[in-house]
């Protein structure tokens, strides 16, 4: 009895075990398959819980460095740079003996005591300190803030020492040489973080304002990179492969600007502050055959290389109420849709309007009756009013002044350009628009209204890039030139308005307003105008005034357009003239648009600027004196490493080359006599902080002539009226 039940107990257990047996084979059976799919994931997918396997285990394995591209530098017409990358050297010592596999080759700091005595001689840094830095268990170190920042001069130096596991890390900074001069074109350019399209991040130098911005990834280039194997700790594995991309430089930008007349126009507004308050100040210059802008400034201006900005805005691209100089194209309209007779004549001083507002000339009690000829000259706003009210409608006017190009963005290669507004629809606002009054409209879209009258009725496209070059292989990768738009005037519409032009400066303070610009010898025709300024923040108007003046010269066989405004000048109109008598003057001199028969005018003979870098000093002094240009040598030593201007740039005997040699005894030159462009041209090699108080030409430094310029050495300059 118990032998059975003992063997049905055993017989149960045996059941029992085999059920386990089989679960647990199932068990094993799941868990392989699972393991199996898992490794099919891993094998098949190239990203696991949003993880890419590929890079993560090439990032455990490798290591990718960024090869930075250079910006392009952006140059006037003649080559001269207005912004350029400079460099400056962080100095390393790598310490670890991994680095070296070539023992004759040594890739790390070999005799630190050695290497300590050598680097005190050329750093400012003690011999003691320096060890403190090469004694660190370390990889690679840095030996502290007199080791960075510094020259490519001092570079040289250091290599010259032929010290093992001493090396450089580069940093790109922008640079503008000229420091306020063309601000709201250049812009600024400036270092952010960036992120790539694959993910990544680095810090570029991205333009924020002005051509920098409108041009960022044409200067920008691409970056390259170098892919290597890495060791736990990071290091380069010696032995292995390397791949490396290399980095694409940006393109090189020369803009239409010429950098004499830029000069000019910004001498010449500063000399009119000293006279006259204003808000701001706008001036536009355009070559009249082409549309190519030569000059665009602005006051306030700011330093683009401390960005001290009090305004965004760039007031040539920005738009305001134009006045009385929108009658030159109100004019036009008229002739253009047949309906004007300058000999007919109209009672001037007020006009009532059919809701009964009365809108007055400036000389509210009127001249009586007149011509629109007559009109036109004084700047009669009941003239426009009357013609427009008697002989054209809303569409016309709007549908002309839109044909110039108003209304709509001109398309230069500047960010944020304003449209301008061409509202206007009720009786009273049609009237206003006529005289500039109720619309708005931006220089450069006078500018380009104006180019109508200087080539016969053909409308141009204005232009401030002149070309965009590739810097490795000098291809010319786009070129700005002449574009003709449509024809908007016949050629007896452009004879008239010319005419009209030329009486507005040739007449006499009874009969035209801008009899004040005129100048013996030279044949400026204009229109002056007097703008309201609006309220930016709701309708009406706040207390003040926009002065201008849209200019062509010489009127019979036009070369310049001149665009001028001045938000609340002082109520007195001589500096404005004075602003622009000069502009007219230096511009025609230098571009020689009149014969002068003074013994005392330069010929400006042109000469191309060679590059003079590691050249010889006493060779590059023959070539240049043999041209009669004035040079300038700064340092004792015998080999050019730096110029300015660079290579390509056209020069006058009036302009002067700088020579940096291989020395670092360099002394404060007597700059008495430098004209603001030279003063420029100067501070960009010595790279040392600097003031300029006044306008003109130097009369005094801070620095005396001789002395020997530091790192620590700062200038103040004062220019003036030359002796």
């Amino acid at each position: 009895m118990n032998k059975g039940r003992d063997k049905l107990k055993k017989e149960k257990n045996e059941l029992r075990k085999i059920k386990f047996s089989k679960i647990y084979v199932v068990l094993g059976f799941l868990i392989f398959l699972t393991i199996i799919y898992r490794i099919g994931v891993l094998s098949l997918s190239k990203t696991v819980e949003g993880v890419n396997i590929q890079n993560f285990a090439n990032s455990r394995t490798t290591r990718q460095e960024t090869l930075s591209s250079k910006r392009g530098t952006i140059y006037d017409v003649k080559g001269n740079a207005l912004a350029q990358n400079v460099s400056s050297y962080t100095l390393i010592a790598y310490l670890s003996p991994s680095r070296t596999t070539n023992e004759n080759n040594p890739k790390h700091v070999v005799d630190k005591e050695l290497t300590a005595e050598k680097l005190s001689t050329v750093l400012d840094i003690s011999k003691e300190k320096i060890l403190s830095y090469l004694n660190k268990d370390a990889y690679q170190v840095e030996l502290g803030s007199k080791a960075r920042n510094l020259t490519e001069l001092k570079k040289d130096e250091i290599l010259a020492l032929e010290l093992p596991g001493i090396d450089f890390i580069e940093t790109q900074q922008r640079y503008y040489p000229y420091g306020t001069f063309l601000s709201y074109t250049l812009g600024y350019a400036t270092k952010k973080e960036v992120v790539k399209e694959d993910g990544s991040t680095s810090v570029d130098i991205v333009g924020e304002m002005g051509v920098e911005s409108y041009f960022n990834k044409e200067l920008t280039g691409e970056n390259g990179y170098t892919l290597y194997q890495k060791d736990r700790k990071g290091y380069r594995i010696p032995g292995t492969k390397e791949i490396t991309v290399d980095a694409i430089d940006g393109k090189d930008i020369y803009l239409t600007i010429d950098s004499n007349i830029q000069l000019f126009v910004e001498q010449a507004i500063a000399k009119m502050l000293e006279e006259s308050s204003a808000d701001w100040v706008s001036v536009m210059l355009a070559d009249a055959k082409t549309g190519a802008i030569l000059a665009s400034a602005t006051y306030p201006s700011f330093d683009p290389n401390t960005k001290n900005i009090s305004s965004y805005l760039n007031q040539n691209i920005t738009a305001f109420e134009p006045g009385s100089t929108m009658k030159i194209f109100s004019y036009m309209a008229a002739m253009e849709n047949g309906v004007y007779n300058g000999s007919e004549t109209y009672k001037s001083g007020i006009f009532v309007a059919k809701d009964g507002t009365e809108i007055g000339d400036w000389y509210r009690k009127g001249w009586g009756y007149i011509t629109y000829d007559a009109g036109f000259a004084l700047s009669s706003n009941v003239a426009i009013m009357t013609l427009t009210d008697k002989y054209m409608n809303a569409e016309m006017l709007r549908s002309y002044y839109r044909k110039l190009g108003f209304g709509e963005k001109t398309g230069i290669e500047l960010p944020n350009e304003s449209t301008g507004k061409l509202n206007f629809k009720y009786q009273t606002e049609i009237l206003n628009a006529s005289f500039g009054q109720g619309i708005t409209t931006t220089p450069i879209q006078n500018i380009k209204a104006l180019t109508s009258i200087t080539n016969n009725g053909i409308l141009l496209k204005p232009y401030i890039v002149n070309k965009i070059v590739d810097p490795d292989t000098g291809e010319v990768v786009y070129e700005g030139k002449r574009t003709e738009i449509e024809r908007v005037a016949s050629t007896a519409t452009v004879t008239k308005i010319k005419e009209l032009m030329r009486s507005v400066v040739n007449g006499t303070s009874q009969t035209s307003t801008g009899y004040y610009y005129y100048m013996d010898g030279y044949d400026l025709i204009a229109k002056t105008g007097t703008a309201q300024v609006a309220n930016e923040y709701g309708t009406g108007y706040t207390e003040g005034i926009i002065r201008g003046l849209a200019g062509i010269f010489p009127g019979n066989d036009p070369r310049i357009i001149m665009y001028v405004a001045i938000k609340n000048p002082s109520t007195s109109t001589k500096p404005t003239k004075n602003m622009v008598q000069s502009i007219i003057k230096n511009v025609s001199k230098y571009l020689e648009i009149y014969e002068e028969n003074d013994n005392n005018t330069i010929k400006l003979e042109t000469v191309t600027v060679g590059s003079y870098t590691n050249k010889k000093v006493s060779t590059v002094l023959s070539e240049l004196n043999a041209h009669e240009i004035k040079t300038v040598v700064l340092g004792d030593g015998d080999t050019v490493v730096s110029q300015y201007p660079s290579q390509k740039t056209e020069i006058n005997k009036i302009d002067r080359v700088f020579l940096l040699t291989n020395s670092d005894n360099i002394v404060m030159p007597d700059m008495t006599g430098y004209s603001l462009k030279d003063v420029y041209s100067l501070m960009s090699l010595l790279k040392i902080p600097y003031e300029i108080n006044g306008n003109g030409y130097v009369i005094n430094q801070s620095v005396p002539a001789g002395t020997k310029i530091e790192s620590s050495t700062s200038i103040s300059i004062e220019l003036g009226t030359k002796f």
